[in-house]
C-alpha cells in the first residue's frame, strides 16, 4: 500500500507522505501553456487535458498522491443551476438562490453519473496513466461550501445572505443542504466506482461559522454524508478558517482531518485523539527563502512527534506566485527530514 493510504488508515510508514492542495495550478509553466489555449471549464470537460494537467505534479514533484483536476462547482450542472468561471472575480453563479421558492425549484439529482461522464472518463485515464504508483484522490465542494456560493453568488467576506437565510428559514435551509447532500453522495461515490482510491471533502467557507451554528446548521447533513459514501476508501475532511470547529468536523465524520496553517498541528492532533491529520504548512512559506522554507516545513513534520497518521500538506492551496522549483525542494525535503 502507498504510504498516502498507510497514513490515511494511520499505520506507520516509511517517511511522511506529502501531497498539495492546488498542486496542479497557475504557478506552472505548463499548466499556464495549456491554460492559454483553452478555457477553464474546457479543461476540466475535456478528459485528456484534465488528466494531463492531473498528471503534472506526479511527474514533476514526486508527489505522493495526485487529486484529480476539476472544480467543485461542476457538481451544479446536474442541478441545472448556471455558474461561470470568470478572470477577475473567479467563480459566479448566474441566478443566486435565496429564498424558498428558488430552493424548492433546485432539481433534485438525476443522473449524475452520466451528466459528469468526462470528469469519470478522465480518472480512468489518470488510473491507468499511474498504474498504482501513486493514488488518485477525488473530491467534491461540501454541502455548507456549495450552498455558501449558491446563495451569495460568488466569494463572499461576511456571508450575510447565507446566514441570513439560515437563521431565517431554516426549513429552506434544511431542503437546500439535503439537496446537495444528496447531489454530493451520488458524486462521490461515482468517482470511486470510476477509480478514485480516496476523497477529499472541501469545507473551505465552513470557518464563518460558530460551533454552535455548526452543530446545528451543518453537522446533522455532514453526518449523513460521510455515512452514505462507498467505505472502500478513505476520506479526508477540510477546512479552514476556524481550528474551534475542528472537533465536532471530526463528530461529523472523516477517516482524516485536514487543518490550515492558523491552527497548532500539535495540540490540535492531541485534543481530536484518534484521527489521522493533513496539514499544516502556511502556503505563502513557498514564497520565502529556501532556507527559512525547509525550516517551517521542519516544524510541521516535528509537531507530528512520527505519529502514525500525518499527511503533510500546505494549510490551503499553492499560491499562483510559487516557484516551481521550491515546490520540488518542499517534497523532496519533507521525503528526506521525515525519513524512518
Amino acid at each position: 500500500m502507498s504510504a498516502f493510504l498507510s497514513a490515511c488508515r494511520r499505520e506507520p510508514t516509511m517517511y511522511t507522505p506529502v501531497w498539495l492542495m492546488r498542486q496542479a495550478g497557475r504557478y506552472q509553466a505548463k499548466y499556464r501553456d495549456i491554460r492559454s489555449k483553452l478555457s477553464f471549464i474546457e479543461m476540466c470537460k475535456t478528459p485528456e487535458i484534465s488528466a494531463e494537467v492531473t498528471l503534472l505534479p506526479v511527474r514533476q514533484f514526486g508527489v505522493d498522491a495526485a487529486i484529480q483536476f476539476a472544480d467543485i462547482l461542476l457538481i451544479l450542472e446536474p442541478l441545472e443551476i448556471g455558474f461561470e468561471f470568470t478572470e477577475k472575480q473567479g467563480p459566479r453563479i448566474l441566478k443566486p438562490v435565496r429564498t424558498a421558492g428558488e430552493i424548492d425549484a433546485i432539481r433534485e439529482p438525476v443522473d449524475i453519473r452520466n451528466a459528469i461522464g468526462y470528469l469519470l472518463e478522465s480518472i480512468r485515464i489518470v488510473r491507468a496513466e499511474l498504474s498504482d504508483r501513486v493514488p488518485l484522490i477525488g473530491f467534491a465542494g461540501a454541502p455548507f461550501t456549495l450552498a455558501s456560493y449558491l446563495i451569495e453568488g460568488g466569494a463572499s467576506q461576511e456571508y450575510v445572505n447565507t446566514k441570513r437565510l439560515m437563521f431565517s428559514d431554516p426549513t429552506a435551509w434544511d431542503v437546500l443542504m439535503t439537496k446537495l447532500t444528496n447531489a454530493v453522495v451520488e458524486y462521490l461515490n461515482a468517482q470511486v466506482d470510476a477509480g478514485v482510491q480516496a476523497l477529499q471533502v472541501f469545507d473551505s467557507w465552513v470557518g464563518c461559522l460558530s460551533p454552535a451554528d455548526y452543530r446545528k446548521y451543518v453537522r446533522p447533513h455532514m453526518n449523513r454524508l460521510f455515512r452514505a459514501l462507498n467505505p472502500s476508501v478513505p476520506v479526508i475532511h477540510f477546512g479552514t478558517g476556524n481550528p474551534a470547529l475542528y472537533p465536532l468536523m471530526k463528530q461529523a465524520g472523516g477517516d482524516v482531518i485536514g487543518i490550515d496553517w492558523r491552527a497548532d498541528l500539535e495540540l490540535q492532533w492531541s485534543a481530536l485523539g484518534e484521527v489521522a491529520i493533513m496539514g499544516n504548512l502556511d502556503p505563502s512559506s513557498l514564497l520565502a527563502p529556501i532556507e527559512e522554507m525547509k525550516q517551517r516545513a521542519k516544524r510541521v513534520i516535528d509537531s507530528a512527534k512520527s505519529r502514525p497518521g500525518h499527511i503533510f500538506n500546505l494549510g490551503h492551496g499553492v499560491l499562483p506566485q510559487t516557484d516551481e522549483s521550491s515546490v520540488k525542494l518542499l517534497v523532496d525535503f519533507v521525503h528526506e527530514y521525515s525519513s524512518r
